[in-house]
């Protein structure tokens, strides 16, 4: 038994350790201010979710802007977040199921956040997911649930885009 505790916490300092250095993956911007701020959805437009990713890149743009509020309207890089996938589960109500692990009822965000330089090259690159729970949006019969929900993963992405990007 204590093998298997051991283990299993060993498995999750390695987790743990793993997502320290994932979330150091930019480089500090030494003092440099952003160019700007471009959030690319094209691919999940060409997946068959036009409007919601209209709507994602609306609201992500938004949140990053105010997250990187005092590092913009500089002549540095220009930071890109491109999106992969967006998957927002059926969620019903049903967050307090029992068991390891908990609910299974989430919103993933996958993405790559990209420093572009001022002649294109891409000086670094940090990919990302994010999740958070589907109950994010409030109550699942609420006919605005879901596009809250859309609004809540975009200012997730954007808070631990900011962690990850450091100004200093």
């Amino acid at each position: 038994m204590r093998r298997l505790l051991r283990r299993i916490v060993g498995a999750g300092l390695i987790g743990l350790l793993s997502f320290t250095v994932s979330a150091e993956g930019l480089p500090s911007l030494h003092g440099e201010r952003l160019s700007g701020i471009r959030v690319e959805v094209g691919g999940l437009v060409a997946q068959g979710d036009g409007p919601r990713a209209q709507a994602l890149q609306a609201d992500l743009t938004k949140a990053l802007r105010s997250e990187f509020a005092d590092v913009l309207g500089g002549r540095g890089p220009t930071l890109v977040v491109r999106l992969r996938s967006l998957s927002m589960n059926p969620y019903v109500g049903n967050q307090g199921r029992g068991g390891f692990g908990g609910s299974m009822d989430s919103d993933y965000l996958d993405g790559e956040a990209l420093l572009i330089g001022r002649r294109g090259e891409v000086l670094a690159r940090h990919p990302q997911l994010s999740v958070v729970p589907a109950s994010s949006g409030g109550a699942w019969y609420d006919a605005d649930s879901e596009r809250r929900r859309v609004t809540a993963i975009a200012a997730h992405y954007a808070g631990w885009l900011r962690r990850a990007l450091p100004s200093n």
